[in-house]
């Protein structure tokens, strides 16, 4: 019998990329939803079905029609500067559509797969955030997918909170970019860009994080796994990364500081997430930032 596979927020770029990957698996059976339209309509074998999450009759409907044995939550108000603003907005995504959905898995017997973020961490400290380590966040974004962690830890029996950092690879039409895509942009226009010099990331290939949550569809324990890329570097030497293998004007590149920048909503300044857990739990094998480079632009 093949596993029946919601995935919500097939729209979105990472979402997109889990839906395109299992639809090509013949161990799965695979739904998407999004609040719109199929942006990719046949591009693959699956069922589209247009929902808005935060309608909690819209959920209960859908999960009626499907059944599914997984859910993968993709979806997210994910930006922020936005979510520092609008808070409202913010926890009816981020937490209560969250709860609503956990709730549902639960009643229905499928396992939930969430993706959060790294965010959720203060940035105060000079070594890789593992699993165990106690969220602290310094922006509403980040509260928010804690309390969605939460949420989904108190009310569901099979689950797996993914936590992601900076995810890049080539986006599709009408798809929100990445800071990887923004800099070859501005770089082959002959644009300066200005990049945070003291920030610290464990930037992660789209192609990790797809095959990262495959694995947890199986498997057989509860929790949070960090699923993102090995290399600890700072978002200006992301950037300086991409000029260097593109063959771009690295002079364009200004790194500034966090100060410098004057971003108004707080990030954290080291968010490095430790993948010791799921290399060992799940054979997890993540690209160098270099080798998802050569992906993303097909080097």
């Amino acid at each position: 019998m093949r596993k029946k596979v919601l995935i919500i927020g097939a729209n979105g770029f990472t979402g997109r990329r889990i839906l395109d990957d299992l639809s090509r698996n013949h161990s799965y059976q695979v739904a998407g939803c999004s609040l719109h339209e199929d942006i990719a309509p046949e591009s693959g074998n699956y069922h589209f079905i247009r929902t808005d999450i935060c309608d909690d009759k819209a959920l209960a409907k859908l999960f009626e029609e499907l059944k599914p044995d997984a859910v993968i939550n993709t979806s997210a108000l994910s930006v922020p500067d936005y979510c520092e603003t609008h808070h409202e907005e913010a926890d009816a995504i981020n937490i209560t559509a969250v709860e609503n959905l956990a709730k549902h898995c639960q009643a229905c017997g499928s396992r939930l797969i969430h993706l959060s973020t790294d965010f959720v961490f203060s940035g105060h400290t000079d070594r890789l955030y593992t699993e165990e380590d106690t969220p602290a966040p310094v922006n509403y974004y980040g509260y928010t997918k804690w309390e969605g962690e939460k949420r989904i830890a108190a009310i569901c029996q099979n689950y797996a909170i993914v936590r992601v950092v900076v995810v890049y690879g080539a986006a599709l039409p009408g798809q929100h970019g990445n800071i990887l895509q923004l800099v070859a942009n501005r770089l082959r226009s002959n644009e300066e860009i200005f990049v945070v010099s003291d920030q610290w990331r464990t930037p992660t290939y789209v192609g990790d994080v797809s095959q990262g949550v495959e694995k947890l569809i199986t498997h057989p324990y509860n929790g949070i796994y960090h699923i993102c890329g090995s290399d600890c570097l700072t978002i200006s030497d992301i950037a300086l990364r991409v000029a260097d293998i593109l063959g771009l004007n690295r002079s364009l590149i200004r790194p500034v500081t966090t100060q410098e920048m004057g971003e108004k909503t707080p990030r954290p300044q080291f968010s490095g997430l430790s993948i010791e857990k799921v290399r060992k739990e799940l054979g997890y094998q993540p690209h160098t930032l270099d080798e998802g480079i050569h992906l993303m632009f097909e080097l």
